[in-house]
């Protein structure tokens, strides 16, 4: 499954508009982001595509020098998780415990 970014949503599928799976986030300011909604299609569930999508926007986060600020529940659930592994993209002002 390929990844698409699309202004401030990554996404899977052919049109952004109706995506197969999708995670979105909110920039504010220039130093976070927040991710604020995650969607995988009842066909995609159970294949990791929502980790995937989490991935690439942890990435875009570090080649940005972003931190982020999870508000969707399945990104905060994942980054309080695996919080050593995010430590360096999660804002020092999120709570995730």
């Amino acid at each position: 499954m390929e990844i698409k970014r699309r202004n401030e949503q990554f996404y899977v599928g052919d049109d952004p508009e109706n995506p197969m799976a999708e995670m979105t986030m909110v920039l504010n300011g220039t130093k976070q982001l927040i991710v604020d909604h995650t969607m995988v299609s009842d066909e995609l569930r159970g294949q990791g595509i929502g980790d995937k999508l989490l991935e690439a926007v942890v990435n875009y986060a570090r080649e940005n020098n972003r931190q982020m600020i999870p508000t969707c529940p399945f990104a905060k659930a994942r980054l309080e998780k695996n919080r050593d592994q995010y430590a360096d993209v999660l804002s020092e002002n999120e709570e995730t415990h």
